[in-house]
C-alpha cells in the first residue's frame, strides 16, 4: 500500500516537472527568437529563376556565407558566371542618387536580362539598367503601373462599357439603350441598331467580341439579378475619429444569379442566332466565350449551378446550331476551379481536356467537330497536376503529376512528357523528392529544383528529354543544423478505410526530450481544393516550429475531402465540410502516439485559418472525446455565410439541410472544450459575421469561450497579437502553467 502510494507519488511530482518545464519563458524567448536564428542559414538554393526572352540565358539569385550572389548561366557552352555585383550597383545608384542605397534593395523579382550584357531592374518608380561590361548605370523611363487592383470579389456592371473595335479597325460595336449598336469609326453618324429587345433588367453584355472576319459580333443577353452586399465597420481609420461603413459585393450560396445567354450577330445577314437556353438553363457561369480562327462558330463554357455538370459548347455562326462538344457530369462535384483544363488544337479540330471521369484525374484528346473522345491520353492510380505545355508540333504534352510511386509519397510532383495518342510516357525527373520546373521559351530546356520536407534541395538544369546538362547547385544546410534545428519527420498511417495512407509531418521543439510529455497540437486546413502538407523543404513551415519551441508536438495531416489524390478520396467532402478528414487525422495520431509514447493524446490542440477556422471549431464540436483546445482564426462556421463560389463547389446547390448539419452555429450547444475564436472587423474574405453569429450561440447556448476581434484587420490569422494570444491560450490550457507577462520576453 505505502509502496503504490509512493510510486503514485512520484509520477505526479514527475508530471508536474513535466508540465513546469514546457511553457517557460526561456520557452517563450526561444520560439520568439527561433525565425531570427534560422534566417539566411540555408545557402546555395536558387531563387527568381529567370530565363531571358529567347531562352538562351537564364539567371538566379542565391543566398551564400558570403552574402548574396546572382549567377548567369549559358546552357549551349555548360557555364555559370556572375551576372552583377549587387554591391558595385548599389554603389552606382547611391552616387546617382546622391544618398546610401542598401544593396538588399536590389531584388531579383525584378530584375531582366537584355542581351549578354544588360541587366534592368526597377528602382523607386524608374526602370535603371547596369551595362554588365562596363559597369555603367543609366536611368531609364518612369514606370506606370496599372493601379485598378481593389477587392478581389467586385461585380463590375457588364451593362454598359467601351466601344470594342473590328479586326480591321473600321468599325466599332457598343452597347447603348441596353442594345447592341455598330457604327463605322470615322463616321459616329453611320450608327445601326442590331438589338432591340434589350432592357435594364434584361440587357445585351457589353463584352462584345468581332469574329475575326469582321463580320459578325458574339455576344451575350443578360438576365440580370441583385448582388448581396457585406457590410464592414471599420471602427478604428487612420485619417478620422470616428467609425467608417465599408461595403463589398458578397454573393452566398443560393443567392440568384444573373443568367447569360450567348448570341451571334450576323451584320451581312441582319440575322440574330441565340445559344439554346436549355442547353444553359440554371447557370453558375458561362465564360470564355471565344471565336473560332475561321469564324464559323464561338464557343464557351458552361458551369451548371451545383457543379455536377461542366461543359463546352458551340454556336455556329451559320446554322444558330448550338451544342454540346464535351459535357462532364458528376454524381458529386467537378472541381472546375481546381482541375478544369482545356486546350483546343489546330482551330479546334481537337481538344485536350481534363477530368476525373475513370476516378483519377487525367487528361483526354477529343475530336472538336463531333465531340468523340479519340483517346484517353493519361491513365492509372495517380493524378495529373497541371499540364505545362501542349506541343502541337511534336504532338506532345508536358505535365505535372503525383502519385506514380506506389510505395512513395502520393503527393510528391513530377515531371512527365507523353504523345497526344496517350503513347511514350517519359518521367523527365526521377529523383525521390518534389520538384519544381523552370523551362525556357521553347521548352528545350529546365531548371529543375527539387527537395523533400526533410531533404535539403538540389538544383539541376535538364534537357527536353529529362536528362542533367549541369548540376547548378547543391544546398549547404551545415549552418542551419548547427542552430539545433532538425527537419520535421513524414508520418504516415491507414486512414479510416483501414487501406488508404494518411500523410503529414511532425515537428518536436529543437530541445525535444523523449523522457517527457508533449501536448500535441494540430495546424489544420482541409479546404477540398487543394492538399496542404508541405513537400518542399521550409525550415519553419506556417511558424509551426516555432510553436513546438513553447514545449508541444505539432502536426499537419491531408485527411481524406482534400484534392491530389483519388475522386473517390476527395468525394468525402461532397455537401459534408464538417467531416475534414477527422476519422483520418485521429487514428493518424493514434498511430504516431503508439509509435512515440511522448505524444500526449489525452491534451490534444487544434488550430486553423479561414477553412481551418471552421474545421478547427468543428473538431472541438463533433469529435470532443479527441480535441480539447482550439484556437479558430476567421472561419466559415457556416457555409451559408460565407461567399458563393467556395461554398456551393463543395456543399452543392440548392442550399439544403447539408448546410445546417455542417454549421458550427447550428451545433455550438456541443463545445465541450475550450475554444478561442479571432477574427479581423474588415475580412472581405469570410463574412466576420460568420464569427460574430458562433459567438452568439456559443453564449446562448451558456458556453465559456474566448472572442478577439482585431482592429482594422482583414482575413488573417490575427497579426502578431493574434499569434501571442494563440499560444498563451495553448500554454495555459494544454500545458496547464500561466504564461509569462509579453513583455517578460
Amino acid at each position: 500500500m505505502c509502496k503504490s502510494f509512493l510510486n503514485i507519488l512520484s509520477l505526479v511530482c514527475l508530471l508536474s516537472v513535466n508540465s513546469v518545464a514546457q511553457g517557460t519563458i526561456e520557452d517563450y524567448q526561444r520560439a520568439k527568437g527561433f525565425r531570427a536564428k534560422i534566417a539566411n542559414k540555408l545557402y546555395h538554393v536558387p531563387s527568381h529563376i529567370k530565363w531571358d526572352s529567347d531562352g538562351r540565358l537564364f539567371w538566379y539569385e542565391k543566398n551564400t556565407k558570403e552574402g548574396r550572389m546572382f549567377i548567369l548561366v549559358d546552357p549551349k557552352n555548360r557555364s555559370k558566371s556572375t551576372f552583377f555585383n549587387p554591391k558595385a550597383v548599389a554603389s552606382a545608384l547611391s552616387s546617382a542618387l546622391g544618398r546610401t542605397v542598401d544593396e538588399k534593395a536590389l531584388t531579383g523579382e525584378r530584375l531582366t536580362l537584355r542581351g549578354i550584357d544588360t541587366v534592368a531592374f526597377e528602382y523607386e518608380g524608374y526602370t535603371w539598367s547596369w551595362n554588365r561590361s562596363t559597369n555603367r548605370l543609366a536611368k531609364e523611363e518612369q514606370i506606370k503601373r496599372d493601379r485598378r487592383g481593389g477587392y478581389w470579389g467586385q461585380r463590375f456592371d457588364d451593362s454598359k462599357g467601351e466601344p470594342v473595335e473590328s479586326p480591321d479597325k473600321t468599325q466599332i460595336a457598343y452597347i447603348k439603350n441596353s442594345n447592341i449598336y455598330v457604327a463605322m469609326k470615322a463616321d459616329p453618324e453611320s450608327e445601326r441598331q442590331l438589338t432591340f429587345d434589350g432592357s435594364p433588367g434584361e440587357y445585351y453584355s457589353a463584352h462584345l467580341h468581332w469574329s475575326p472576319d469582321g463580320r459578325k459580333l458574339a455576344g451575350s443577353k443578360v438576365r440580370k439579378a441583385e448582388v448581396r452586399v457585406l457590410t464592414l465597420l471599420e471602427s478604428s481609420p487612420l485619417d478620422q475619429l470616428q467609425p467608417k461603413l465599408q461595403t463589398r459585393d458578397y454573393p452566398k450560396p443560393g443567392d440568384a444569379l444573373s443568367q447569360y445567354y450567348p448570341i451571334i450577330y450576323d451584320l451581312g445577314r441582319d440575322t440574330l442566332m441565340a445559344c439554346d437556353p436549355h442547353l444553359v438553363e440554371n447557370q453558375f457561369s458561362v465564360s470564355r466565350i471565344s471565336w473560332r480562327e475561321d469564324s464559323r462558330a464561338i464557343t464557351f463554357e458552361f458551369n451548371k449551378r451545383g457543379h455536377q455538370q461542366y461543359a463546352v459548347v458551340e454556336l455556329d455562326a451559320s446554322t444558330g446550331r448550338s451544342r454540346y462538344l464535351i459535357n462532364e457530369v458528376s454524381k458529386t462535384f467537378i472541381d472546375y476551379s481546381g482541375k478544369r483544363y482545356r486546350q483546343d488544337l489546330s482551330d479546334g479540330k481537337e481538344i485536350i481536356w481534363a477530368s476525373e471521369r475513370d476516378g483519377w484525374n487525367h487528361l483526354y484528346r477529343y475530336n472538336g467537330q463531333t465531340g468523340a473522345v479519340i483517346n484517353q491520353i493519361t491513365r492509372g492510380d495517380w493524378v495529373v497536376r497541371r499540364v505545362v505545355h501542349v506541343d502541337e508540333a511534336r504532338k506532345q504534352i508536358i505535365f505535372e503529376a503525383s502519385g506514380q510511386y506506389k510505395d512513395g509519397d502520393p503527393y510528391l510532383i513530377h515531371y512527365y512528357s507523353i504523345g497526344f495518342d496517350g503513347k511514350n510516357l517519359r518521367e523527365l525527373t526521377k529523383e525521390d523528392a518534389n520538384h519544381t520546373a523552370f523551362f525556357n521559351k521553347d521548352f528545350s530546356y529546365f531548371v529543375d529544383i527539387y527537395s523533400r520536407i526533410d531533404k535539403a534541395p538540389t538544383t539541376v538544369l535538364r534537357d527536353r528529354e529529362g536528362k542533367v546538362v549541369m548540376e547548378l547547385e547543391r544546398a549547404d544546410n551545415s549552418d542551419l543544423l548547427a542552430t539545433g534545428w532538425k527537419a520535421p519527420e513524414v508520418f504516415t498511417a491507414k486512414g479510416r478505410d483501414e487501406q488508404t495512407d494518411i500523410w503529414g509531418i511532425i515537428i518536436r521543439p529543437t530541445n525535444f526530450d523523449p523522457h517527457k510529455k508533449y501536448p500535441v497540437i494540430e495546424y489544420i486546413y482541409a479546404g477540398p481544393h487543394s492538399s496542404f502538407v508541405p513537400k518542399t523543404y521550409i525550415p519553419n513551415p506556417s511558424g509551426m516550429q516555432e510553436l513546438a519551441e513553447l514545449g508541444f508536438i505539432v502536426v499537419q495531416i491531408d485527411g481524406m475531402g482534400t484534392s491530389n489524390r483519388s475522386k473517390a478520396f476527395h468525394d468525402v467532402c461532397w455537401k459534408n465540410l464538417k467531416d475534414a478528414g477527422f476519422p483520418d487525422r485521429i487514428r493518424w495520431m493514434q498511430a504516431a502516439a503508439a509509435k512515440y509514447a511522448y505524444m500526449d493524446l489525452e491534451r490534444v490542440g487544434i488550430y486553423g485559418t479561414s477553412a481551418g477556422g471552421q474545421s478547427s471549431t468543428a473538431a472541438m464540436l463533433f469529435h470532443p472525446e479527441f480535441y480539447k483546445v482550439a484556437v479558430s482564426s476567421c472561419g466559415c462556421h457556416d457555409n451559408r455565410m460565407d461567399k458563393i463560389w467556395w461554398n456551393e463547389q463543395w456543399m452543392g446547390w440548392p442550399v439544403g439541410r447539408e448546410y445546417a448539419q455542417c454549421s458550427n452555429v447550428e451545433n455550438a450547444a456541443q463545445l465541450q472544450g475550450k475554444l478561442m475564436l479571432i477574427v479581423g472587423e474588415l475580412d472581405d474574405n469570410v463574412d466576420p459575421s460568420s464569427t460574430y453569429q458562433l459567438s452568439n450561440a456559443l453564449i446562448k447556448a451558456n458556453k465559456d469561450h474566448e472572442l478577439i476581434v482585431v482592429p482594422g484587420m482583414g482575413h488573417s490569422s490575427g497579426g502578431e497579437y493574434g499569434e501571442k494570444k494563440r499560444r498563451d491560450f495553448f500554454v495555459r490550457h494544454l500545458i496547464g502553467t500561466e504564461p509569462p507577462s509579453w513583455n517578460s520576453y
